[in-house]
């Protein structure tokens, strides 16, 4: 089908977004056979794969959702990672941002190193939840949404910890006013 569309030059637009799909389905595809076994960890060029994340969700977002990644994605950072697998990260800490700030607010991605240490902060201008949440909001089952399972940030504290070797954890978080998760990873 993305062959036959691809003769139409009026679907180019939508073609390149159609074929970022397709890589998308094979990329979850191969994110849940990851699951379970110990991935590969290659160098990684960290900047780049946290934009790739960025542009993914940016172009899925509401435009009342903003996006700030305060480093420049030419920034020379490169770790032991699994591209595909922290790419998942990165996309359930914006949707669920996204969802907390009900799809109006911004989002602010900050990257440092710290002695043997990149930390990553995830902050969004959502609801916020209380000190007495910070633990639970990473055990299965735990949502404050109408729909999803709660397996999100369940996922996403063990694919940071039990696959890379890092931290995930609420940096902080105020009702009312947004949170922000950090994420500690190790450097090489």
């Amino acid at each position: 089908w993305v062959d036959f569309i691809e003769t139409d030059e009026k679907n180019k637009t939508y073609l390149e977004e159609l074929k970022k799909d397709i890589q998308r389905l094979e990329s979850v595809s191969a994110r849940f056979s990851n699951i379970g076994s110990a991935p590969d960890l290659p160098d990684t060029h960290l900047p780049a794969c946290i934009y790739n994340s960025v542009k993914y969700i940016q172009a899925r977002a509401s435009k009342k959702v903003q996006i700030n990644v305060l480093f420049p994605e030419s920034e020379n950072i490169i770790i032991p990672l699994n591209e595909n697998l922290f790419g998942w990260v990165m996309e359930n800490l914006m949707k669920n941002a996204i969802d907390a700030m009900e799809g109006v607010g911004t989002i602010t991605i900050t990257l440092n190193k710290s002695g043997k240490h990149i930390l990553i902060d995830v902050s969004d201008t959502g609801k916020g939840f209380p000190k007495s949440q910070y633990k639970a909001v990473f055990k299965p089952g735990f949502t404050t949404k109408k729909r999803g399972w709660g397996l999100g940030l369940t996922l996403s504290k063990r694919i940071i910890e039990e696959y890379h070797k890092g931290r995930l954890f609420v940096h902080s978080s105020t009702p009312g006013k947004g949170t922000t998760f950090r994420l500690l990873l190790p450097v090489k």
